[in-house]
């Protein structure tokens, strides 16, 4: 009975958001309030409907419903319930759902907090989102429905993929979701301003805090993913360029863009058309990613299984809305026309600089990701692109970027000098040419890791300064902290952005010093390495809830000191006949 409910939950969705679009669209173009003012409700209306079935299909794998299919193919009644849950969106139907129900959620969002906005903008904003979201509801309806019967059901279900259950996976699809979706809202703001023809200030002001928090999440679902692969695949790295990777990469480096890049619109009424653009573009690469995941086009660890309808029905979706949307950018883009000068050496000059790095780095992702396929498809070649190529082709936009991420904070707004704003610098160019020379004076046969230091060092140290300069540390050092009270938000949490990729520069830079060391112990016997001593104490079998693992007990120590007992597992998953290496990890 649950299965069904849930089935018919995502039917009135797919009515409500008709009704959302239509009522949405048809009243702000005939300006009739009644209609505009429905919109809001009908998109609380479609949110429950929507969460109605997320939750039915969770029952469904809470129980373990063995009569429905996708319950069968991704559950057992052995797992422990954080994998029963989180295996709700380990899987193709199930992960379209918590899309669609991420997308309500937006919806719901604009509704509940966009109340302040002029009633028309607010009906448009809600009527694509809603359309966008009667095309996904479509999508599972059609070909990927979570609540498909099997009959007679088995006895238990075949189970989770080993690998998918860890503790990571139950917020790393999600975050990259909110990531993904979250863009639809700043897409439903570039389509409604083409559709008034009109975007000011007031619009900048309003997109960037839903551009801010659909980059944020993406940018914490990409970290987790990276550590989760890090000490679950046994890769050995955080970020090894693989398709897939690359498509969260790209609207990540668009959505970072049209962060910049509305600050110009809301500051100086600038760069208008290209900030419309770049809220299509995101949105356009999160349902590229989405594309290349589900339609088995590109060969990838973390793609779904291949299904050609799928793929179809999604570059269906991919062609309408984004090929609809820069259409209409084509057409009503002129109507936008720019209100200011630009100064090239400004802030803004220096946040154009920023989004041209930026783009340029997505373009040559795109190429590089998307190539192998053309290859295949037009030359009939197997061809792979890897990180030796990305590598070096990114190098060359990446160094000008990150020098420009510390200067252009210090620049202000329509005209700069360029002396005082070097001179703000000074410190955090020494610090990052003292940086430099420790590292070679340690490291002097690797350079890469010493121009990591570096870069980390110029960014971390920029940012503190840029703060610095904002509450006058130096000059009136007594109102230093009450003028740090009162900074605005934005100020800090650029600050804070550019000093977290500072972390990020450190951590790749300490990976170009990593040394390994392939040992065969016998209990009793020790290895050393980098200055600590590992000694294999035992192995032993341990039992999981849902399978068996031969587990060891090494002991690290320094200088006779102990420093940590590590136990590395290999586990064996009897059900599904795979094992898995779960890696011992200790940071200092």
């Amino acid at each position: 009975m649950i299965p069904e409910l849930g089935h018919f939950a995502l039917a009135l969705a797919l009515a409500l958001a008709l009704a959302q679009a239509a009522f949405g669209l048809w009243g702000a173009q005939r300006a009739q309030p009644r209609l505009m003012a429905a919109t809001a409700p009908l998109a609380a209306g479609t949110l429950i409907a929507v969460g109605a079935a997320f939750a039915s299909l969770m029952w469904s794998y809470a129980v373990n419903d063995t009569t429905v299919s996708a319950v069968v193919q991704n559950s057992h009644s052995a797992k422990p319930m954080l994998y029963k849950l989180t295996g709700t969106w380990g899987n193709h139907e199930g992960s379209m759902v918590l899309w669609v129900f991420i997308l309500a959620l937006c919806g719901g969002a604009v509704a509940g907090f966009g109340r302040r906005l002029p009633s028309t903008l607010q009906a448009r904003v809600l009527a694509v989102l809603a359309l966008v979201a009667v095309g996904f509801l479509a999508f599972i309806l059609g070909t990927s429905d979570p609540f498909e019967r099997v009959w007679p059901p088995p006895m238990d279900g075949q189970g989770l993929n080993p690998v998918l259950q860890d503790p990571g996976l139950a917020f790393h699809p999600p975050l990259l979701y909110l990531g993904y979706v979250g863009f639809s809202v700043t897409f439903a703001f570039a389509i409604a301003a083409l559709i008034e023809g009109r975007v000011d200030a007031a619009w900048g002001r309003w997109v960037r805090p839903w551009a801010l928090a659909a980059w944020s999440f993406l940018t914490l679902g990409i970290a987790l993913g990276s550590w989760w692969a890090y000490y679950e695949l046994g890769w050995g790295g955080y970020w090894f360029w693989d398709p897939v990777e690359n498509a969260s990469l790209l609207p990540w480096l668009a959505g970072c863009a049209l962060l910049h890049s509305a600050i110009v619109v809301e500051k100086r009424e600038a760069l208008k058309t290209w900030t419309v653009f770049l809220a299509l573009l995101a949105f356009g690469l999160s349902l590229l990613g989405t594309f290349l995941v589900r339609s088995g086009v590109l060969n990838s660890v973390h793609a779904f299984a291949n299904d050609p309808a799928r793929g179809v029905f999604i570059l269906a979706l991919l062609m309408l809305y984004v090929g609809g949307g820069f259409a209409l950018f084509a057409w009503r883009a002129a109507a936008m026309a720019p209100t200011g000068v630009l100064a090239p050496l400004s802030r803004e000059g220096a946040l154009v600089l920023n989004n041209l790095l930026l783009c340029s780095i997505a373009a040559v992702v795109l190429v590089g990701t998307l190539y192998p396929m053309f290859a295949d498809l037009i030359l009939k070649q197997k061809i792979s692109v890897g990180p030796p190529f990305f590598n070096s082709a990114l190098l060359p936009l990446a160094a000008p970027l990150i020098g420009a991420m510390s200067f252009g904070p210090m620049l202000p707004w329509k005209r700069a000098r360029l002396w005082p704003a070097l001179q703000r610098l000074w410190w955090a160019a020494l610090g990052g040419f003292a940086a430099l020379l420790l590292c070679l004076a340690l490291e002097g046969e690797r350079i890469g890791p010493a121009l990591g230091f570096t870069a980390a060092a110029w960014l971390i140290l920029g940012a503190a300064a840029d703060i610095a300069d904002r509450i006058a540390l130096f000059s009136r050092p007594r109102a230093a902290l009450a003028r740090a009270r009162g900074l605005p938000r934005a100020a800090w949490g650029g600050a804070i952005a550019h000093a977290g990729l500072g972390v990020t520069m450190l951590g790749l830079a300490g990976m170009g010093l990593a040394t390994d060391r392939l040992a065969l112990l016998k209990p009793g016997q020790s290895a050393s390495l980098a200055g600590y001593d590992y000694r294999l104490d035992g192995v032993g079998d341990v039992a999981g809830p849902n399978f068996s693992a031969r587990r060891a007990t090494v002991t690290v120590s320094r200088d006779g000191q102990t420093v940590t007992v590590m136990t590395p597992e290999r586990r064996s998953f009897p059900l599904s006949r795979m094992t898995t290496t779960e890696a011992a990890i200790h940071t200092t």
